[in-house]
């Protein structure tokens, strides 16, 4: 049977929200994790160890948990829900996590023998400072264990997600950064205090969802087999899409690699990336990526009943709702790069110096955020129609072009040229994917969609125009950055209504309705 446009959406916006105040919450957490470790260790030695160290589990969590999990366990999940038994998706449910725990197992294992390899592999500019090196190295070694335990927690929030069950999950992730703030300030500088945060971290994360997937109905077998149909069909579609997250974790490590050139970029290069680039994850880690995953199982729904007029439909609402958050957020990121940089992060070890290369990083990165939310709308477009190869092919684009860029601009531009050259390949990557998303299941109106972009863009270059102007308001570093942004929120809704942006209206209905 098929959902009514509005009713479908409307589902999708709901489990958006739930998802979306969560991950609020836990990005809070995350920022203020960030600042916890920016003025304990700046960008300086500490901080980038953690950084390369941390990047390797994140590696192999999005090949074997969150991405990988939302592009083939979720509508394989989705479709076994629908036509099979409650004991034939539980089973599938046993086997999946079986197959889990043995490569989670294998790979934990060889990261820990291997982890000299790999930190030469992704940050050989460590290679000249032979601490350095060594000190990432050992944490690396000490943290690979949470690959193991986030591997599982991303499993069970899939496994949740494909129940339509989004609360727990969502809140999941909090208790990770809470435990590497809890541990940080108790152990100071060192990296004691980090690695203890993480493994405990991710150790919640997983043992909080346990007793919701009880509930559910999960009972922990040791299947006969894993040779399972439905097992089969996930490692199908799990495929291509590890090789789109190896390609996407690829760009992550190019710029790594990249910036780990001190004598070109300047000291600290790999850490001032990641504390820039964890600014812009704030809106796109609240709003689309809980656009994506709250949409994913939509689509598939839509998919399996073969609703293609409901799904270009849900495509379009997904595409738009992410222009009316991350326009506005990019140009206020762009305006408010420095004070945003010296209010958070400034003081302690995080000197002059990392806030002045922090700022420039984030600025050229926020020219690419938009981009990088609407490719999270497209690419679980793509999933739910079983189609993992296009989005792996436009990765390695994606890849190919940030590599160039790179080698290109990191001479006349230095740390900024690395974060502008991954804003250039995402919004090529945009592009292309747009296009082939028309030829793939047709018009889903993208007249409409290029009408509302063009419109929320000019309301958010005016509301642009008003920062700057607010900005000289107050001198204190925290006022200013609050008064240019209720400013700026209050110019960019009076800017929406002008230009009859129609999500702006859209929003007031409801809240009307609501009112009533």
């Amino acid at each position: 049977m098929s959902i009514g446009k509005g009713q479908s959406n409307l589902a999708v916006a709901k489990s958006a929200g739930i998802i979306g105040t969560a991950t609020f919450f836990s990005r809070l957490l995350g920022l203020f994790r960030d600042i916890v470790i920016a003025r304990l260790f700046g960008v300086y030695i500490y901080a980038q160890a953690f950084v390369i160290a941390f990047k390797v589990p994140n590696l192999f969590r999005d090949f074997v948990g969150e991405g990988a999990a939302n592009a083939a366990i979720v509508p394989v999940f989705s479709e076994y829900r629908l036509k099979n038994t409650k004991e034939e998706f539980w089973e599938l449910a046993n086997v999946m996590l079986n197959i889990l725990l043995v490569v989670l197992t294998a790979i934990t294992l060889l990261g820990i023998i291997f982890s000299p390899f790999i930190i030469r592999l992704i940050a050989p500019g460590f290679l000249v400072i032979f601490e350095k090196f060594s000190l990432t190295v050992r944490l690396n070694r000490i943290i690979f264990p949470y690959i193991l335990l986030i591997g599982l927690a991303a499993y069970s929030t899939a496994l949740l997600n494909s129940l339509k069950h989004f609360v727990v999950p969502a809140f999941a992730p909090c208790l990770l950064n809470i435990s590497i703030i809890v541990f940080a300030l108790f152990f100071g500088e060192g990296i004691k205090g980090l690695s203890l945060g993480i493994l405990v971290g991710g150790a919640l994360q997983l043992a909080v969802q346990i007793p919701v997937l009880y509930k559910k109905g999960l009972r922990l077998k040791f299947p006969k087999t894993l040779n399972h149909p439905g097992a089969k069909a996930i490692r199908r579609l799990m495929m291509p899409r590890l090789l789109s997250s190896c390609i996407y974790q690829l760009n992550n490590f190019v710029d790594s690699a990249f910036g780990s050139l001190s004598w070109i970029v300047g000291e600290g290069g790999v850490a001032v990336l990641y504390f820039s680039y964890r600014l812009i994850q704030f809106p796109l880690g609240i709003f689309s990526n809980a656009i994506s995953q709250a949409i994913l199982p939509t689509f598939s729904q839509q998919a399996i009943v073969d609703d293609k007029e409901e799904l270009r439909s849900t495509l379009s609402f997904g595409l738009r709702a992410v222009f009316f958050v991350m326009l506005p957020s990019a140009v206020f990121f762009m305006v408010l790069a420095s004070p945003l940089v010296k209010a958070f992060f400034s003081g302690g070890r995080f000197d002059a110096y990392s806030v002045g290369l922090t700022s420039q990083a984030l600025f050229f990165y926020s020219i690419g955020l938009t981009a990088y939310g609407a490719n999270k709308v497209l690419q679980s477009c793509f999933f739910s129609l079983k189609d993992t190869i296009t989005p792996a092919k436009i990765s390695a684009l994606n890849l190919g072009l940030n590599i160039i860029l790179n080698s290109i601009l990191i001479f006349p531009l230095k740390i900024a040229g690395i974060a502008l050259a991954s804003s250039i390949s995402g919004i090529t990557a945009f592009l292309v994917l747009f296009l082939l998303a028309k030829r793939k299941i047709g018009d889903f109106g993208q007249g409409e969609i290029i009408s509302s972009f063009l419109r929320i863009l000019a309301s958010s270059v005016i509301m642009g125009v008003v920062c700057c102007f607010s900005m000289q308001l107050s001198t204190n570093k925290f006022l200013n950055v609050a008064i240019v942004l209720i400013t700026g929120f209050i110019s960019y809704i009076i800017f929406c209504f002008v230009f009859r942006v129609r999500e702006i209206h859209q929003i007031w209905n409801w809240v009307i309705k609501r009112g009533q």
